[in-house]
């Protein structure tokens, strides 16, 4: 029984990691899911020989412990990704800030449309709100992500004068720290990302100043959130070690 739940396991974050690797998000985290089909693979080779049987009890105890402690952090993780997962913001901003991602010749990637549909829901609703959009120029991309969001929000009926470009920026804290020096002290600002990353983004804005942001959560292609959420667990716990280290 164990042999085959690894192997089923094992299979599906093959197929998993396939269909990531095919939507061409520009990164390579796709190697995870098969990582992950390796090490189950290997896990029910060893049941399937006898060999994890006749390993240590304490060895094997331990084994179970890591992993358990590794699922219990999981579940905690996503009750906190949960609060942002709706986040609406509030009305009449004074500013967005719409987070860069993937940008190619055909336009923004999936992650990075949602992102600016929602973003434009807002400004539309919301007339007097000015909006950021904020990302460099990654070595993939045709141009800076900030251009290519603008260029797309334009197309969304949404006025030039209303769009700042912060066209520096490449990771999330120099998203907020690049974008929070076009805007006034004391400015309200909502963060625009997708459903999955506000819970990290918002404290990432937090530690940069903007204590008072507010989320404004984008959807996502339901397919591709368990790769979504896996790669933001990891990225969460990357975050907390360099606060602890720093």
């Amino acid at each position: 029984m164990g042999t085959a739940i690894c192997m089923t396991i094992s299979g599906f974050c093959i197929f998993y990691g396939i269909m990531i690797r095919a939507i061409g998000s520009g990164t390579l985290f796709f190697l995870v899911w098969f990582a992950l089909a390796a090490g189950s693979a290997g896990l029910g080779l060893l049941i399937h020989r006898g060999i994890w049987a006749a390993l240590p009890g304490e060895f094997r105890i331990l084994c179970y412990a890591i992993l358990g402690a590794g699922v219990l952090s999981f579940l905690v993780f996503l009750a906190f990704l949960s609060t942002g997962w709706r986040a609406a913001g509030t009305k009449h901003l004074d500013y967005i800030i719409v987070l860069g991602a993937q940008i190619s010749e055909n336009g923004p990637s999936a992650v990075l449309q949602y992102r600016l549909d929602r973003a434009a829901d807002y400004l539309e609703q919301n007339p007097d709100t000015v909006c950021i959009v904020s990302g460099a120029q990654g070595r993939n991309e045709p141009c800076t992500e900030a251009e290519g969001m603008a260029d797309y929000l334009l197309t969304k009926g949404i006025p030039a004068e209303r769009i700042l470009q912060e066209r520096e920026a490449r990771t999330t804290v120099e998203n907020f720290a690049y974008s929070r020096k076009l805007m006034p002290e004391g400015s309200s600002v909502g963060i625009v990302t997708n459903n999955f990353h506000v819970f990290r983004a918002l404290q990432i804005a937090r530690e940069q100043g903007l204590e008072d942001a507010v989320g404004i959560a984008a959807g996502a292609k339901p397919f591709y959130q368990l790769n979504n959420i896996l790669r933001e667990y990891l990225a969460e716990i990357k975050y907390l070690i360099s606060r602890i280290v720093s």
